[in-house]
């Protein structure tokens, strides 16, 4: 009888305890949407400097709600749009990917080529000019694309963009489509490498003419002038203009612009809003996000670089673009919350570059700035050539502040080594140079740190020029109005990251990462292959 009873006891007792237990389930779970925000020119403290006037649910929202990786850095030169998306996507470098600068000089053709150019291709609803386009140059796999492998091509991937380069390469080679703004027409365009015709509801859009629309209306401050006190008075002789226009103050008569209309438009924010309907109108009408499998969406806000390039970073109209953008971030999430649900849907935010505040904006304040002609530096150094060793044309290009030298003509005159030794004295010897070297020499040359390993990770023997230069601080290649950026220092290469939405718990981390972790982060988060070319490491943090 006791024996019966203990065994009674000790059965009561085991099922309690299994019932009690966490019932573990060894299914994978994934978000419905995964989308990479990249805003163009952003520099790292756009997140803040603007911050007490974005309202609660766009900057903010993702910052409160969200993980924001503080301390970002591009990790290789140039810092120009085409490497950064295509690093961002890739976890990959210039060295690896192949995209070392938005164009370069090709040694085997002597030709300066485009970063996307595909002459095999022709345009979809565009003109010829801006639709020859493909992924053919990216050498090695996209997150897109390693997501399409890993449920044998389930999954839908996009890529939209003003910009052509900034559409085609986050989407990689397998992707569904990439969209881009022909300035010529004023529509949303693609090539033959995705499709023979624009889909109907793509065409729809374009019928619309909203360019037309925006273009229409003159563009004045969100705010009541005044307000903006955290940038310069409107008028600077250092500011560029919109093309068409006479004026670099507010407000910006938009509807007297009678030539280039279209192109104009992609200076201004509306250019924005336009963006992000598209990218609203692909989720809709593709479906993304009511798969089987993750779906797949990469956003490029252009108009912020466009507008940067003219006025500044210090400018009001770089100001009202951040908080009108900031409207623009509100509503395009609420609108994956109604579409999707809180929680469903896996979005970062981040920059392909940052930018340079314009040296006659720095020379009032006495910080040390300046300018450089990349194409009158090639004209002197020609001239030094020819009257050194009677060779004319030794340089062939000079791109991404590198010197490509006409390496078949120097090789039969025996004397490769003085000439380019001849060539770096020259750029030594300029006010506005610190450095200057053998490309292919990078290693072994004295140069500092972070500087050496991103020169090395930009390095494409092929693509690549000879001689590579370092400018001092603050000095850039541009004209006497704008700015630009493409260069090592901080405010080209700290860019923002911030993570939100699915299994995304808010924090902060101010450990150095680099934009190659993107990619394998998102890897490790959707339990996929990383990119075939990937060097980045998986932020812990994010994941916990």
């Amino acid at each position: 009888m006791l024996k019966k009873i203990l065994l009674t006891v000790c059965s009561l007792w085991s099922m309690n305890f299994s019932f009690s237990q966490p019932q573990h389930t060894y299914g994978i779970t994934r978000p419905k949407l995964f989308i990479g925000l990249v805003i163009d020119q952003m520099r790292w403290d756009f997140l803040y400097r603007y911050y007490d006037l974005y309202s609660n649910n766009g900057f903010k929202r993702l910052l409160n709600e969200g993980f924001s990786c503080e301390n970002t850095l591009i990790p290789y030169l140039p810092t120009y749009t085409a490497p950064g998306h295509s690093c961002i996507y890739t976890g990959s470098v210039p060295a690896i990917h192949g995209i070392v600068g938005n164009n370069w000089f090709d040694k085997n053709t002597n030709k300066s080529v485009y970063c996307t150019d595909d002459s095999s291709v022709s345009p979809v609803g565009g003109s010829i000019t801006w639709g020859k386009n493909s992924p053919h140059n990216l050498l090695t796999t996209t997150i897109g694309d390693e997501l399409k492998l890993s449920n044998n091509f389930k999954s839908k991937v996009f890529g939209i963009s003003l910009k052509d380069r900034a559409s085609i390469l986050p989407a990689g080679h397998s992707s569904n489509a990439a969209y881009w703004y022909d300035e010529n027409l004023g529509k949303w365009i693609t090539s033959t490498y995705y499709m023979k015709e624009l889909p109907v509801w793509l065409q729809k859009i374009n019928e619309q003419k909203l360019p037309d629309a925006y273009m229409s209306k003159d563009w004045n401050t969100l705010l009541p002038i005044d307000k903006y006190n955290l940038s310069t008075e409107d008028s600077k002789p250092y500011e560029g203009q919109i093309i068409g226009e006479n004026s670099v103050t507010f407000p910006h008569k938009l509807s007297q612009i009678k030539t280039k209309i279209y192109e104009a438009f992609k200076t201004t924010p509306f250019a924005n809003t336009y963006t992000f309907n598209l990218a609203k109108a692909v989720i809709e009408n593709e479906k993304l996000g009511s798969n089987t499998v993750t779906d797949f969406l990469a956003i490029n806000i252009a108009s912020t670089d466009f507008i940067g390039h003219e006025f500044g970073p210090n400018s009001i109209e770089i100001e009202d673009t951040y908080l009108r953008l900031d409207n623009d971030i509100t509503e395009f999430l609420q609108f994956l919350d109604t579409k999707l649900g809180k929680g469903n849907y896996l979005l970062f935010l981040s920059a392909d570059h940052g930018v340079a505040h314009v040296p006659g904006f720095l020379l009032e304040h006495n910080i040390p700035a300046g300018l450089l002609n990349q194409l009158n530096i090639t004209k002197e150094i020609n001239l030094m050539l020819e009257k050194k060793f009677s060779l004319k044309n030794g340089v062939l290009n000079i791109q991404n502040y590198q010197v490509y030298l006409n390496k078949e003509e120097i090789e039969k005159r025996g004397k490769m080594p003085e000439i380019k030794n001849a060539v770096i004295d020259y750029l030594m010897q300029q006010p506005f140079i610190s450095n200057a070297f053998e490309t292919e020499k990078i290693s072994v040359t004295s140069i500092p740190e972070p500087i050496k390993t991103m020169l090395i990770n930009g390095y494409y023997p092929n693509r690549s020029g000879d001689i590579h230069f370092i400018l001092k601080p603050a000095y850039f290649d541009r004209a006497s109005t704008g700015t630009t950026h493409g260069l090592w220092n901080p405010y080209d290469a700290h860019i923002p990251l911030v993570w939100f939405g699915w299994n995304i718990k808010h924090g902060t981390t101010n450990r150095e990462i680099y934009m190659t972790d993107i990619a394998p982060t998102i890897a490790a988060m959707l339990k996929i292959q990383m990119p075939s070319g990937c060097v980045g490491k998986v932020i812990e943090e994010v994941m916990k």
